[in-house]
């Protein structure tokens, strides 16, 4: 056994030896006998062995008394005690993502959040301020806590997905600042398929807010993204009301809560899934504290952070269950780390797992959840593992680390329901389009449309003499079911069984053009049946 400073520690269970040390092979005379432990605990060592030694083994004559009782066993901890005292004290982890049109506010949301909990101190904050206002880009520097490459900085847009954490005082939470730009969809959905809650911030001033949410803008598409990725909780953040043409008018609050509300309930969220709330993310107004009522004094909810710290637990239960990560992204730091959201199960270290579809074991010598070390990880957590046995370049975004006994399909075909969002023209046996599912993406063919679904009825379309009507096209709107070929094998699990490997979105010329999910995949590369 071994301590946290890497010193070794003799247990007295492992030992086997109780504190008189051996026992005497012959009978003793009473006054020996009925020393018992707690005295011996109290004498000093050379002490007893002084009294020990000169006694001689003697025959004793008289009848032998009753045995004593036997001495009381020392009082051991339990291990259950100590793997209970780092689940208390952890707090519950969310995985929260910013998200909407190219502009909005997200980073600069976020930096000023970073900032408001303490994760960026007010010199480097200055610091970012005397920068941004050298390359005259003044309301920029709150978003430099999460843009860091100087190609984001110059721009103003983010491209990779941005990370931060903080902690309020019940939760602790995983900040994904998902770019904007439309030609970076592919970096938001991976941002998305990590996160517990959506935080869509819309862009209250003057014809921003129509230009992202009209047909071909990023606030229709990132809401569908979202919604497909699995996240059931979406906090719309209606940002910029500060500014000159808004000046925190409640008319225009209104307008733009009127027209989200039914899109975003046409595309699966409930009412009760949706939050929406004023705020100003230069100023910081509405995200740590109540808004002052001489500015605001029609919105009396709470803050922003606030209603995070409140929100219910998003745990799961995965006793049994076995382990799936969906790797992220992956680096080289003095060893192989791979990066990612725990889809079930759990994870410690020294532990052995599988990737795949590489079929290779390695071990997990380090987790890292919040930059810090950690003796284990559970479900939901966003984690860095450290392995070995495998070298950096033989990891993919999109591989899933499984457990040992249990490992997850892999598969090139595959039976799907589909529903069309939005297309040019229609679909039909051989058309070809990109797949995003979980962190992988890859390019699928249309192989076969083997029903449709029928709305009204909630089931498959038959005939007349019940057999299940096969399209010859289909077009938008529509719902159907069909087989798809991919371009090469991916890790790939039926939605019931794992929804988060079970979603997927389909693009075609950078814009989305449906979502679904899988219904059976084969362990083995062959088609799939009805």
């Amino acid at each position: 056994m071994v301590d946290k400073k890497g010193k070794a520690v003799v247990s007295t269970q492992s030992t086997g030896f109780d504190i008189n040390g051996f026992q005497q092979p012959v009978k003793v005379p009473e006054p020996v006998a009925d020393i018992n432990m707690s005295e011996k605990k109290e004498a000093n060592i050379i002490e007893i062995e002084q009294e020990v030694e000169p006694v001689k083994p003697v025959v004793v004559e008289e009848k032998p008394a009753a045995p004593s009782p036997p001495p009381p066993q020392p009082t051991v901890q339990q291990p259950v005690v100590s793997k209970e005292k780092p689940k208390s004290k952890r707090k519950d982890n969310v995985n929260i993502v910013f998200i909407g049109h190219v502009d909005a506010g997200k980073s600069t949301i976020g930096g000023h959040i970073l900032f408001l909990t303490g994760q960026v101190d007010k010199r480097t904050l200055e610091k970012y301020e005397r920068e941004a206002k050298e390359m005259n880009r003044e309301s920029w520097y709150l978003s430099w806590a999460l843009d860091t490459n100087d190609e984001e900085r110059d721009k103003g847009k983010t491209v990779e997905v941005g990370r931060g954490y903080f902690e309020t005082d019940k939760k602790r939470f995983t900040l994904l600042d998902a770019p904007g730009h439309k030609c970076f969809v592919s970096n938001m959905i991976g941002g998305a398929a990590q996160a517990d809650v959506g935080i869509l911030v819309i862009s209250a001033r003057k014809g921003e807010f129509e230009t992202g949410f009209d047909r071909g803008g990023q606030t229709r598409e990132h809401a569908l993204l979202i919604k497909t990725a699995g996240v059931k909780h979406l906090i719309i953040l209606i940002n910029k009301m500060d500014d000159p043409s808004v000046g925190w008018d409640k008319a225009r609050y209104d307008e733009i809560v009127n027209r989200l509300s039914p899109f975003l309930k046409q595309n699966g969220f409930r009412g009760s899934d949706l939050k929406f709330m004023p705020a100003s993310g230069l100023t910081g107004a509405n995200l740590k504290e109540p808004l002052d009522p001489s500015v605001c004094p029609w919105y009396d909810g709470l803050p922003f952070l606030q209603y995070l710290d409140n929100l219910p637990s998003f745990k799961q239960d995965q006793t049994g269950k076995p382990f799936r990560m969906s790797i992220v992204e992956k680096y080289r730091d003095m060893g192989t780390f791979v990066q990612g959201k725990i889809i079930s199960g759990a994870i410690g270290k020294n532990e052995n797992l599988t990737i795949m579809p590489n079929k290779t074991t390695v071990q997990v010598t380090d987790v890292l959840i919040d930059d810090e070390e950690s003796e284990m990880a559970d479900c939901g957590d966003n984690v860095k593992l450290k392995v070995k046995n495998i070298e950096e370049e033989d990891v993919a975004a999109g591989m899933v680390l499984c457990s040992l006994d249990n490992h997850c399909k892999i598969a090139d075909r595959f039976l799907a329901k589909i529903q069309l969002v939005e297309l040019r023209n229609i679909i039909a046996p051989g058309f070809n389009c990109i797949m995003h599912i979980h962190n992988a993406v890859v390019e699928v063919s249309f192989q076969e449309l083997v029903g449709l679904f029928d709305k009204k009825t909630g089931k498959r379309m038959v005939d007349k003499k019940g057999k299940a009507v096969k399209p010859r096209c289909a077009k938008e709107r529509d719902v159907v079911f069909a087989k798809l070929q991919c371009a090469s094998p991916i890790c790939i699990e039926s939605f019931d069984q794992f929804p988060q490997m079970g979603r997927f979105t389909l693009r075609d010329e950078g814009k989305t053009i449906a979502v679904g999910m899988v219904l059976k995949a084969s362990d083995q590369l062959c088609t799939v049946t009805n």
